[in-house]
């Protein structure tokens, strides 16, 4: 008796035929969320702030795992690392030595800029002084001190100026002993991203180049979290309110906008805010209404979207 027709031949051959087709299919489909919508014309490179470096103390990553979410998203990821503590100037004669390195191994002819914190105010520097203007497609900042800081403001001022050599040589100490800066200099540093300096000096001597598109965002933070989150702001936040208003505990939302500027991220509406840190995922990368890697992902899915 023939049976090809029979309905149980026909359930068993048609599952069979689905589990072939599914292993068949390309590994892109099956891996899930991996993706292009990140896959941008040029490199990310990413710039980290002051007080770190790309490992902290040679273990805790500054950024968290980010070049990993957006490479499986498409992207083509580089991450620098400079002094934790120097001048604006320095970071940048380093940041843009291994920008040309990174351009070399990729074969790109510009790359894309993502900085936080002071990494937003060296690579500018590197833009617009040390000859990479036409080598840079985009410039994002985040929590940018692009008009400086009242809390540099304050550290500065607190420093009696007899005493400025015995804590900068502290800090350098310190930043050259565990952090492993080369020759770091922690008072540059601090007045570097005093107010007074990068309104009056920084800025004007360091315009926005007409073939780069720069665009910032800022973090806010609501109030001090009842579970001690953003402790370490406990002083620098209110001090900032009073100063500048609304802030991130480093850096006030006026500072923080630079050219196109997209937005405060302050989490949902019962979480303390989004701190300095919370906004490149420290610590933890838990914060209540801020998915950290959703959010890098769209901003890189938006320049490529845009031709960068």
């Amino acid at each position: 008796m023939n049976l090809s027709g029979s309905p149980t031949k026909t359930k068993h051959r048609s599952l069979i035929l689905s589990m072939i087709f599914f292993l068949l299919l390309p590994i892109p489909v099956l891996a899930g969320g991996s993706s292009d919508s990140c896959a941008t014309t040029y490199p990310i490179i990413l710039a980290h702030g002051m007080g770190a470096s790309a490992e902290i103390l040679g273990i805790v990553d500054y950024w968290g795992g980010l070049d990993d979410v957006l490479e499986d998203e498409g992207a083509d990821v580089y991450i620098t690392s400079v002094n934790g503590m120097d001048s604006t100037v320095n970071k940048a004669v380093d940041f843009t030595a291994q920008f040309h390195q990174i351009l070399a191994v990729s074969g790109a002819s510009k790359a894309n800029i993502i900085g936080h914190s002071h990494g937003t105010i060296y690579t500018r520097y590197a833009i617009s002084n040390l000859g990479l203007s036409d080598k840079v497609a985009s410039h994002t900042s985040i929590a940018g001190p692009h008009r400086g800081s009242a809390v540099a403001d304050a550290v500065v001022g607190i420093v009696p100026d007899s005493l400025e050599w015995l804590v900068g040589d502290t800090m350098d100490f310190i930043y050259a002993f565990l952090f492993g800066d080369t020759n770091p200099n922690s008072l540059d540093n601090a007045y570097d991203v005093t107010r007074p300096y990068m309104i009056n000096t920084f800025n004007p001597n360091t315009p926005n180049m007409p073939n780069v598109y720069y665009q910032s965002w800022a973090g806010k933070i609501k109030t001090m979290a009842v579970d001690a989150r953003n402790w370490y702001f406990i002083g620098t936040w209110p001090l900032l309110l009073a100063y500048e208003g609304s802030n991130d505990g480093l850096v006030s939302i006026n500072s923080a906008k630079w050219g196109n500027f997209r937005g405060t991220e302050d989490g949902s509406w019962y979480s303390a805010g989004v701190d300095h840190l919370n906004i490149v995922g420290m610590p933890f990368n838990l914060t209540p209404g801020f998915d950290r890697d959703e959010f890098y992902i769209d901003l890189v899915s938006e320049l490529k979207g845009w031709g960068y």
